[in-house]
């Protein structure tokens, strides 16, 4: 797609967390990353409320790998607990992503400039990201770099298909969906040959709502447009 990037993301630590192990206070990750973890590495490279990024595919390149650690969460009530995480140990992924204008934003049709938004968010790619990068929690640091989707050899390119049962695909917010409520989406992955296929937002089977909420207000008055992005760019005033 013209509109597409596609970057290599790799790290030592990672932790896409399955909801479900949260509730005894311990965090067990998924095997592979969910598609929100990395629409948000996405949007730490580039983001602006004009578009909605995408992703189409990641692929896995290293084996995967679980390694536990005891850690001392924060308690804002006080206390001192122990509990086990469970990371990725050794993580690497090329991601193919792209980008769409927000339908849902008429109010930021002045910002709709494929061309620039692209450019920007290549030069961004080429920089290591305009926010900090990690790979599902804070303490996860990372590092992103542009790659060629598919190029080099992965330990699951002939793999066959491997079921990875229902996970969380992602949260629809309210300025992506046009509904003044926060829900969170389900699927069933599967990783077929080291590559993960997501479907669309749109597409997925199961939904729920969490709560209500309302989109931020977003004009000409309080972002700054692709072409005046683009303009400091070109000066070098943005790197």
């Amino acid at each position: 797609m013209r509109n597409a990037i596609e970057f290599s993301l790799y790290g030592p630590y990672a932790l896409f967390t399955d909801p479900l192990t949260k509730l005894g206070g311990e965090k067990l990750t998924y095997q592979v990353p969910t598609y929100q973890a990395l629409k948000g590495i996405a949007e730490s490279i580039y983001w602006k409320p004009t578009i909605i990024i995408y992703i189409d595919k990641v692929r896995v390149m290293k084996p995967i790998r679980m390694e536990s650690k005891g850690v001392r969460p924060l308690e804002y009530g006080g206390g001192n607990t122990l509990a086990n995480y469970t990371y990725l140990r050794d993580v690497h992924y090329q991601v193919r992503a792209h980008f769409e204008f927000n339908p849902h934003r008429p109010d930021l049709e002045h910002d709709r400039n494929e061309h620039k938004h692209h450019n920007i968010m290549k030069r961004s790619l080429q920089a290591g990201g305009r926010r900090d990068i990690f790979l599902g929690t804070r303490e996860c640091q990372a590092y992103v770099e542009p790659c060629e989707f598919g190029e080099g050899e992965g330990f699951y390119d002939k793999y066959g298909e491997i079921h990875l049962g229902s996970m969380v695909h992602g949260i629809n917010y309210p300025d992506e969906t046009g509904r003044n409520q926060l829900e969170v989406r389900l699927w069933q992955a599967v990783m077929k040959d080291g590559v993960i296929s997501f479907i669309r937002p749109e597409e997925c089977p199961s939904v729920r709502t969490i709560g209500e909420m309302e989109p931020k207000r977003f004009d000409a008055n309080n972002i700054e447009s692709a072409d005046e992005l683009f303009a400091r760019l070109e000066e070098g005033r943005f790197s």
